[in-house]
């Protein structure tokens, strides 16, 4: 199993940087992040659907019709950030209803459990330029010193098999307003800690897919 570091550097935003430009950049964050959440969490509903047989054909629910329904709502009114669990725990969605339990895993041996009856959702450590470059390839996560940390994605994990000798999962992913299906190492590990090397910021070793949850429907 290879084991790799990355160092995150701290970057603090420019004092220059006027306040409105950020906040508009934030909020396009947001809205993007949420709708990636929702085409992940309507993708889901849809497989777990066909799956028990409530439909007879899978079906490509909008993820912006779920945005604006199930985003949760400030005190104030504004809407914040939606996340997949959000989307699938949501039960006053039309046509999109859950109608049961988000089952969790936080290990990979519980993942595959679930993944035995539906598509899972996970999280996927996101690196740059290996992201954009894995193609039809192996996503590795972190491999050279020009590496960048772009964060996590939600993703989907569709099925698992080796290639070339290496444990893999076909993974689909909207990355950069695309939608493609990369294979992601099941072996690589990387350890995070801050350019400062304090001992305090070292995390455990993680894998390149984390948190995974999916929606349990009843009939």
């Amino acid at each position: 199993m290879s084991l790799r570091l990355l160092l995150l550097s701290n970057c603090k935003m420019s004092r220059g940087g006027h306040s409105d430009c950020i906040r508009a950049a934030n909020a396009q964050e947001d809205h993007d992040e949420s709708e990636r959440a929702a085409m992940v969490a309507v993708n889901l509903i849809s497989s777990a659907r066909v799956i028990l047989k409530l439909d007879k054909e899978f079906t490509e629910y909008s993820a912006q019709f779920l945005v604006e329904n199930a985003s949760p709502k400030k005190e104030s009114g504004q809407g914040s950030k939606l996340t997949v669990k959000q989307a699938l725990d949501s039960s006053h969605i039309p046509r999109v209803s859950m109608k049961g339990q988000v089952a969790e895993a936080k290990e990979l041996g519980e993942a595959f459990v679930l993944l035995m009856h539906q598509p899972v959702r996970a999280k996927l450590h996101v690196f740059s330029p290996e992201i954009d470059r894995v193609g039809e390839g192996i996503y590795r996560g972190p491999s050279s010193d020009e590496t960048s940390y772009v964060g996590l994605r939600d993703v989907i994990i569709c099925g698992v098999e080796r290639i070339d000798g290496v444990n893999v999962a076909s993974v689909k992913i909207c990355y950069k307003k695309k939608i493609s299906f990369i294979n992601v190492s099941l072996v690589e590990m990387f350890l995070r800690a801050s350019a400062t090397a304090d001992e305090s910021q070292f995390i455990a070793p993680t894998g390149l897919l984390v948190d995974f949850i999916v929606p349990r429907l009843s009939k």
